[in-house]
C-alpha cells in the first residue's frame, strides 16, 4: 500500500505525495537570519500559549550551565516522532525547522490527520553551546564572519556525540545531563521517528538515513531540486558509509567506524568516544533520517566528471594540506597553553580538534594506499576534499583564536600571550584571504534551507503513515 492509498487529500494534492511535499516545501516564507535562543524559547511559548489543548509541554533535562530545556507535544496521534535542534550547536538550521514544523502543525488539521502522530519537539538540547554561536547568526552568510565567530563543542561535550558506546576498546559513559536528559526522552517515547536536526557548511544537499527506504529517494531528491539546489555527491563525511542513493547514506554505527580504523592501521581509540543520538534510538526499531544543508552552494557539488588528477594524489595533496594545518595550529596552542590562566569551551574544543586535523590528513594518506584509489578523482570529490581544508581552517583556526584572545578581553593576557594572539590572527587572515580567493559559492535562501529540511521530515512522516514499521539497527552519523 502506498502513500498516496493511505493518506488524505488537500485540494487537488495527496497529503505526503512528492508534490504535496514538494509544494509545502516551497511555502516556507522569507526568514531573516537565525533565531537566538531566547527567541527560540519565546517562539515555542507563545504556540503554547496560542493552543491550549494541542500544544503541551515539559521540562525534559537541564543544561549544564543550568537553563531549564523544554519538550513540546503537538497532536494526539497514534505514532510518536521526535525532533530535537542543536545536536550541534552551530547548526541552527533547525531551529527554523523546528518553528515552523510547529506552526504548520498547529494551524493544518488536515496533516496532522494524515500524518497520524504525536510530535514531540525539543527545539534545543544545547542551549549553551547555541549561545556561544549568536554572534554569527544575524549575518549567516558571510563566511568569515560565520567562522570567525563559530563554536563548536569537544566531542565529549557535543550531545550528538555523548551517548554511551562499548566496543572492543572503544568505552564511553561519560553522558553529559543533556544527553542523559534526551536518552530518556528516547526510551520513554520509542518513537517511529527520530529526526536530529543537523547541517553542513558549503556544497550541497545530501542526507542520513538508519535503513534503506528506497521509496523515500524520489521526494529526497525532488524537494532541494525545486529550489534549485545541487545534491552533495563528492567526499561523503566518512568513507565507510553505504551509499543508498546519490547523496542519500547510511548513518552507520560506531562498529562501523572502528573497524574501518583499524583496517588503515590507525588507533580507533584515539578517534572514537561516544555514540550518536540515532544510534542509541535504533534500539527501538526507530527510522531515523538526518537532512544535511549547506549555507552555501556550490557548482562543483554534484559534477561527477572526472578530474586530471587520480582520487590516491588528491587524498595524499589535501591529507598534507590538512596535516600541515593541525600542526601550525598545534605549534600556537601549545606555546599558549603554559600563558593561559583560565579554560574557556574554546580551549576545551582546541584541545580536542586541532590535534585530530594531523590525524585526519594521515587518515587520507593511508586511504591513498588503497588500491580502490587508484582511479580519476571526480571534480565534486576534489571540491569537496579541497574544501575540507578550508572549512577546518577556518573554523578550529577561529575557535582557538576565540580561546587566546578571550583572555585578552578579560585583561589577564601577558604581553608574550598578546603577541601570540597577533601571530594566530596573521595566520588566521592568511587562511580566510586563501578560502576567499578559491570562493565560488553562492549563498543559500534561509528559507531554500528549511524548506529542504522540513520536506525530509514530512516525507518520512509520511512514509511511516504509509505502512512501514519495518526496524533495523542504525548508527552515528560522522563528527
Amino acid at each position: 500500500m502506498t502513500i498516496h492509498d493511505r493518506v488524505t487529500r488537500t485540494s487537488s494534492a495527496v497529503v505526503g505525495s512528492t508534490d504535496d511535499i514538494v509544494r509545502r516545501a516551497g511555502a516556507v516564507p522569507p526568514l531573516d537570519g537565525f533565531p537566538t535562543l531566547d527567541d527560540l524559547w519565546r517562539h515555542f511559548a507563545r504556540l503554547e500559549r496560542e493552543n491550549p489543548g494541542l500544544v503541551s509541554s515539559r521540562r525534559v533535562a537541564t543544561s549544564r550551565l543550568g537553563e531549564p530545556i523544554h519538550a513540546y507535544s503537538i497532536g494526539s496521534g497514534s505514532r510518536d516522532h521526535l525532533i530535537v535542534g542543536g545536536v550541534h550547536p552551530n547548526e541552527p538550521i533547525g531551529s527554523w525547522t523546528a518553528i515552523h514544523l510547529a506552526e504548520t502543525l498547529c494551524a493544518d488539521g488536515d496533516l496532522r490527520t494524515a500524518l497520524d502522530a504525536t510530535w514531540h519537539i525539543v527545539p534545543s538540547i544545547d542551549p549553551d553551546g547555541g549561545r556561544l554561536n549568536e554572534g554569527w547568526f544575524a549575518d549567516p552568510g558571510d563566511r568569515g564572519h560565520y567562522a570567525r565567530r563559530f563554536y563548536r563543542p569537544a566531542p565529549d561535550e557535543q550531545v550528538e556525540w555523548t551517548f554511551p558506546t562499548s566496543y572492543k576498546d572503544a568505552y564511553f559513559d561519560r553522558v553529559m545531563p543533556e544527553t542523559l536528559g534526551l536518552m530518556r526522552l528516547i526510551d520513554e517515547l520509542r518513537p517511529d521517528l527520530y529526526v536530529s536536526l543537523h547541517n553542513g557548511e558549503m556544497g550541497g544537499v545530501y542526507y542520513y538515513l538508519s535503513r534503506p527506504v528506497p521509496e523515500l529517494t524520489e521526494v529526497l531528491h525532488a524537494v532541494p531540486a525545486s529550489f534549485g539546489l545541487p545534491l552533495d555527491t563528492g567526499e561523503p563525511e566518512s568513507p565507510f558509509l553505504e551509499r543508498y542513493a546519490p547523496a542519500v547514506f547510511g548513518t552507520g554505527t560506531i562498529a562501523d567506524a572502528y573497524d574501518y580504523l583499524e583496517s588503515l592501521g590507525v588507533d580507533p581509540a584515539l578517534e572514537i568516544a561516544g555514540s550518536s543520538s540515532s544510534e542509541y534510538a535504533s534500539r527501538h526499531g526507530t527510522l531515523g533520517v538526518v537532512a544535511e544543508l549547506p549555507y552555501w552552494k556550490h557548482p562543483d557539488a554534484d559534477d561527477g566528471s572526472p578530474t586530471d588528477e587520480s582520487y590516491a594524489d588528491l587524498l595524499r595533496r589535501t591529507g598534507g594540506e590538512m596535516t600541515a594545518t593541525g600542526e601550525a595550529l598545534v605549534d600556537l596552542l601549545a606555546r599558549a597553553e603554559p600563558l593561559l590562566t583560565f579554560e574557556s569551551p574554546f580551549l576545551r574544543a582546541s584541545r580536542a580538534f586541532v590535534p585530530m586535523l594531523v590525524r585526519m590528513g594521515a587518515v587520507d594518506r593511508a586511504r591513498a594506499a588503497s588500491p580502490e584509489s587508484a582511479r580519476p578523482a571526480t571534480v565534486a570529490e576534489r571540491f569537496s576534499c579541497e574544501d575540507l581544508v578550508h572549512c577546518f581552517r577556518l573554523r578550529y583556526g577561529g575557535m582557538l583564536l576565540r580561546a587566546v584572545e578571550a583572555e585578552a578581553v578579560a585583561g589577564t593576557a601577558t604581553a608574550p600571550l598578546r603577541r601570540l594572539v597577533d601571530e594566530t590572527a596573521v595566520l588566521y587572515a592568511a587562511w580566510q584571504a586563501e578560502a576567499a580567493a578559491a570562493d565560488r559559492a553562492e549563498v543559500i535562501p534561509i528559507s531554500s534551507l528549511v524548506g529542504v529540511q522540513y520536506g525530509a521530515v514530512l516525507a518520512a512522516a509520511a512514509h511511516l503513515a504509509a505502512g512501514d514499521t519495518a526496524g533495523n539497527a542504525t548508527g552515528p552519523a560522522p563528527r
